[in-house]
């Protein structure tokens, strides 16, 4: 089916021109880089050394400073739910892996050339100390070159880390690597203070290929006047006279030897502003999140469901919103994301989340708030809130609600059972039983009848078998909404979010617009 450009407006839009504008700063930077190490006189000796090493090396190394300061910003989620409101803002870290190979690989050939192309005319611009000098040498016992191998293995390991194997086996891994990269961004300051890359300094007293003559003074002269003073073998033979190989010819003199200069570290200057940004943000919620917590109860649930309702003073929240749950007892370093299950209200201070027993670290949260009765802790949890959707939601009136949810087996169900038929008996008693659809998809049939009795009686005929057909889903819910935004609201595996975000691109005959969210804790 063809796609809706009202649909894929709202849900790609953004992200499309967001992309565009990324690999055009890219792009741009990395070519006007390269043209300047390749053709810019003040480079010409060092280009005359390394070669094409020399331009891709630093046009890749200006393309890295620009993602190494982006790359940041996604970290600050203050910044992100500010920026975020209805809209929604993703974040692709691919490309930094590429062009950092690309970085090293012209690295490599560098301190090839540097050892191989020694020059004995400008002894201030070599790396090396002698002509063929090993290489290694020159990546482990210089500062460029040993920061650049430290930085390598850091970011190797955060980036093997981060594959989806290990985030699921050992989610510790994933989480400590990644709080290496302060120590990246600490080699990263260490590494552009080598100084190994000269620029010339005295273009206007050494023009870049200039003859020097030992002369007091630079000056041009035509050539028939030098080669009849320097040289005294014969024109070639297609030359008859030397003035048709001299007319307007000139040679420019040099006037003095050329002056070498390393180069000032610029990286300092892309990454210091996002970088005291992220600082100054976790100071932030550091200080903010020091204010105690109380947890009033705790319930265990069915299919290793844990609820914990907590009061805070002075904690606001709204449906939607997340919180960071930290608690020092189970790990200094490392917090979760959950989502609010029960929030705030004008009258009650109470709000809650759900959390499912499937790691290291729901374990030991459960075990210290769970522990036998002859075992006493001492439980300090930190909450940080982070708003998602924002205030730009509130326009938004609320019409119909689809609540759809499938589950292999019918215990999943069990935890949040009550809270639905509460919800249904509510609206059946204010007269808006439409108001909520609910739909159970049960893809397993082993032990179904064990919903079935009085207390769940309201979602016995709710409960399918099976996995929802999600083309007639959305037929059916645009044919009821004519014209009309539905929101689409995801929590789930990869495989079901990109089955949901390419319905909500295609196109339908009653010009329903669908708007897709997945729930991200970024």
């Amino acid at each position: 089916m063809a796609v809706s450009w009202r649909s894929w407006l709202a849900n790609e839009g953004v992200k499309h021109l967001c992309l565009l504008i990324w690999l055009s700063m890219n792009v741009l930077l990395f070519w006007k880089t390269f043209l300047l190490y390749n053709q810019g006189p003040e480079y010409h000796y060092l280009h005359q050394m390394l070669g094409l090493g020399l331009c891709l090396s630093r046009a890749s190394a200006s393309v890295l400073n620009l993602n190494c300061s982006l790359i940041l910003l996604p970290m600050c989620r203050i910044l992100l739910a500010f920026l975020r409101g209805s809209q929604k803002v993703r974040k692709n870290n691919d490309g930094k892996s590429h062009v950092t190979c690309v970085h090293v690989a012209a690295h490599l050939v560098n301190a090839l050339n540097f050892s191989v192309n020694y020059s004995e005319d400008f002894v201030e611009l070599n790396a090396a100390r002698y002509r063929n000098e090993d290489p290694r040498k020159l990546l482990f016992t210089t500062v460029p070159g040993l920061t650049g191998v430290c930085m390598v293995v850091v970011l190797f390991l955060m980036i093997t880390a981060s594959t989806y194997a290990i985030r699921v086996s050992n989610y510790d891994i994933f989480w400590y690597t990644h709080n290496l990269f302060f120590v990246f961004y600490m080699l990263l300051m260490l590494h552009v203070s080598g100084g190994l890359l000269k620029y010339q300094t005295n273009l206007d007293t050494h023009p870049p290929g200039c003859i020097n003559l030992n002369r007091t003074s630079s000056q041009n002269i035509s050539l028939p006047e030098y080669f009849s003073e320097h040289f005294h073998e014969p024109f070639p033979e297609e030359f008859s006279k030397p003035e048709e190989f001299t007319q307007n010819t000139f040679v420019k003199i040099c006037m003095e030897e050329p002056r070498f200069q390393a180069n000032f570290p610029q990286t300092w200057l892309w990454i210091s502003g996002p970088l005291c940004l992220y600082c100054a943000e976790r100071l932030y919620r550091y200080i903010r999140s020091n204010k105690p917590v109380t947890i009033i109860s705790v319930i265990s649930h069915p299919s290793d469901v844990m609820e914990i309702r907590m009061v805070k003073e002075n904690f606001k929240a709204r449906p939607g919103q997340y919180i960071i749950l930290h608690c020092p007892s189970v790990s200094a370093l490392e917090n979760h994301p959950f989502t609010l299950t029960m929030c705030p209200t004008e009258t009650k201070a109470t709000f809650g989340v759900h959390l499912k027993i499937v790691g290291d670290w729901t374990e030991r949260f459960r075990d210290l708030l769970l522990p036998p009765s002859s075992q006493d802790s001492e439980i300090l949890p930190f909450i940080q809130s982070r708003s998602y959707p924002k205030d730009d939601w509130k326009p938004y009136k609320l019409r119909r609600l689809y609540f759809i949810w499938v589950c292999r087996d019918i215990q999943s169900f069990r935890w949040f059972a009550d809270l639905l038929c509460m919800l249904h008996n509510k609206f059946w008693q204010e007269n808006r039983p439409d108001y909520v659809n609910i739909q159970l998809y049960l893809s397993q049939t082993d032990g179904i009848q064990k919903i079935i009795g009085e207390k769940y009686h309201a979602l016995n005929s709710r409960l399918f078998i099976g996995r929802p057909r999600w083309k007639l889903l959305f037929d059916e819910i645009a044919k009821y909404n004519r014209g009309k935004t539905v929101g689409v609201f995801c929590c789930g595996p990869n495989s079901l979010s990109k089955t949901l975000h390419k319905l909500s691109n295609q196109n339908n005959s009653y010009g329903t617009r669908f708007e897709y969210n997945k729930e991200s804790f970024s």
